[in-house]
């Protein structure tokens, strides 16, 4: 009935309707966060005396370590180790490549992409075909590529305002070139670099050999944009150029690791949990500052904001720290099992994996409802410049949990300089701006708090509504 509906929708718009209190406290949570965040701090350590933490490498365990140590010195009610085993593979010595053409050797930047095979120990030698995608290989099939290196020349689009959109429409050529150049013939792929700048930073990222065999695979590397342009100028003046390009890159067994969890038990209703989180392996070029130190120390101190600003949660606030994003989702993949196993009614879900940039809302993985409901609370965030809130993606680590009682969130900061350092060896802590971190902190913390005070409850009568 329409009446019953309307209903329904009234109380729900009041029982998330804020009030002056809410105001009074997301401003205590801000001040607090930028003049007295600890996020920073944390940074600091894990990407200047830490560094890079590749999965099942040594700085991974010890940031895992380091976080927990953290995490207990906050005094919350739980700090526990959740054990997950996690691919090994290791870069090995710093690659090599260059192209002859005409006569002359030009240097130029590559590096493995993450998964990849060796080239033979002298490295690998050929001649080179082009192509935007690796369906183009369809089209020219086994007799053109057999035997020679690919080079898959596709760039992410500028106009394109939202760069994560720009670069979806690129991440399966580094993901699926190799295997689908194998099939081929192709002793080796280079794949442009996903940046959206011209610069001499190759982009490392995970790629797949799907169900190829072992001894099919061929290695494959990323090249700089700034070498991917010039490679590309020396092919249309000479097709029989040589491309030569050395790696040692090796997969080891399983290993295992752990993600990092804190908790603040809840008071009212400690059996549902809202956990905020980020992934604390990266890429092994840079430290990891951005992608994603960043989200691992933003939701590290949503905890110790919501202690410090007094505020005593009704349900239980986790920070997960997820361990193997970047090359398995296995964190991911492990934290949901437990808790499906644990029969744990997780109703929120808030992950920071876009940067450590100036943060400019959020984005919502529920109901057209529920989303209508959060975007309540959005003038309470005008004064801090957050605007964004619309449906959408929100992180791959939580993304597991997914059902039809939680909402999944992701933080979205400003997107235009992600890529720039996303995977490269220019991802270091120099290039995170304090007070930007601070108020992505500060910004998670204060729906974490909007959500824990209201809930999240949704109609899931729906025959009821349509009667």
């Amino acid at each position: 009935m329409k009446i019953k509906l309307f209903t329904i929708l009234l109380l729900g718009f009041f029982a998330f309707n804020y009030s002056q209190t809410d105001e009074a406290v997301l401003k205590t949570v801000y001040k607090t966060s930028l003049t007295n965040g600890k996020s920073y701090e944390w940074l600091d350590y894990l990407s200047n005396t830490i560094g890079g933490r590749l999965s099942g490498s040594t700085n991974a365990e010890l940031a895992v370590q380091y976080t927990k140590k953290e995490l207990e010195k906050l005094g919350l009610d739980k700090v526990w180790l959740q054990p997950v085993m996690v691919p090994k593979w290791v870069r090995g010595e710093k690659e090599m490549a260059y192209f002859e053409s005409s006569g002359s050797i030009n240097k130029v930047n590559i590096c493995a992409l993450g998964g990849s095979v060796a080239t033979p120990e002298k490295g690998v030698k050929a001649q080179v075909i082009e192509v935007a995608t690796y369906k183009d290989l369809e089209k020219l099939g086994k007799e053109k590529v057999q035997g020679k290196i690919v080079f898959i020349n596709k760039a992410l689009q500028p106009e394109l305002i939202n760069t994560f959109e720009a670069y979806g429409g690129c991440s399966s050529e580094r993901y699926r070139g190799a295997a689908e150049a194998a099939k081929f013939g192709a002793v080796g792929t280079v794949v442009r670099s996903l940046s959206s700048r011209q610069d001499d930073y190759p982009h490392t990222g995970s790629m797949s050999y799907g169900d190829l065999p072992v001894a099919q695979r061929i290695p494959s590397a990323a090249i700089s944009t700034n070498d991917a342009v010039k490679l590309s100028e020396a092919l249309k003046k000479d097709k029989n150029l040589e491309f030569f390009f050395e790696m040692s890159c090796q997969k080891f067994d399983d290993v295992q690791s752990y993600n990092v969890i804190g908790e603040i038990t809840g008071s009212e209703f400690p059996n549902e949990y809202i956990i905020v989180g980020g992934h604390l392996d990266s890429w092994d070029l840079g430290d990891g500052a951005h992608d994603d130190g960043a989200g691992v120390v933003q939701s590290m101190d949503v905890l110790r904001l919501l202690k410090e600003s007094g505020i005593k949660p009704k349900r239980s606030i986790r920070v997960v720290l997820f361990m193997n994003e970047e090359n398995g989702l296995r964190g991911g993949r492990k934290y949901a099992e437990v808790a499906n196993e644990k029969d744990e009614k997780h109703i929120f879900a808030l992950e920071s994996d876009s940067g450590g940039f100036t943060p400019r809302g959020f984005s919502f993985d529920c109901s057209e409802l529920m989303l209508s409901k959060i975007q309540a609370w959005k003038p309470l965030f005008k004064p801090y410049l957050i605007h964004y809130f619309e449906k959408g993606y929100s992180g791959a680590d939580i993304g597991p949990l997914k059902n039809n009682d939680i909402v999944l969130a992701g933080l979205r900061p400003d997107s235009q300089r992600y890529f720039d350092h996303h995977h490269a060896a220019n991802d270091t802590f120099e290039h995170v701006n304090k007070r930007e971190l601070e108020l992505g902190a500060a910004t998670m913390t204060a729906l974490v708090f909007l959500v824990d005070k209201y809930g999240v409850e949704t109609i899931t009568n729906e025959q009821e509504i349509k009667d």
